[in-house]
């Protein structure tokens, strides 16, 4: 009997995926009777000095490459010296407006009406205090 697909077998017989394969199947594990003639005995045992576990298959890598729930320690902590920077940010663009606003209270010429005058008195305790 001839075997119909030896290119392939030349191609893929060192291949990491097929070695394994070969190797269970002279060991014995594998239910089907094996061929007597030394044809296959001589490529399986190069298959099982090469023998290696082998590579995730194409889901595995993709389901693993999504899901990043590890993350670096430096990252977290740049990220959280960007909040610290972005809170102190925050806080002086507030005390600027509130300042602005008292600036533009005080600077009105004309009087200033109960709502006015309370937040007048309001923005230069809290100013103060700070």
């Amino acid at each position: 009997m001839k075997f119909n697909l030896q290119h392939a077998w030349e191609e893929l017989r060192y291949d990491q995926k097929w070695c394994e394969l070969a190797t269970t199947k002279i060991d014995g594990s594998s239910k089907k009777r094996r061929c007597d003639d030394g044809a296959h005995s001589s490529s399986s045992q190069a298959a099982t000095k090469e023998a290696e576990q082998r590579p995730p298959g194409v889901k595995a890598a993709k389901g693993s490459s999504g899901k990043r729930n590890v993350v670096d320690g430096k990252a977290l902590s740049d990220l959280q010296t960007m909040w610290s920077i972005k809170e102190r940010d925050l806080a002086v663009k507030e005390r600027l407006s509130k300042l602005g606003l008292l600036d533009k209270l005080i600077a009105k010429p004309e009087p200033l009406s109960e709502e006015e005058e309370a937040l007048k008195k309001k923005l230069i305790t809290e100013i103060l205090a700070n």
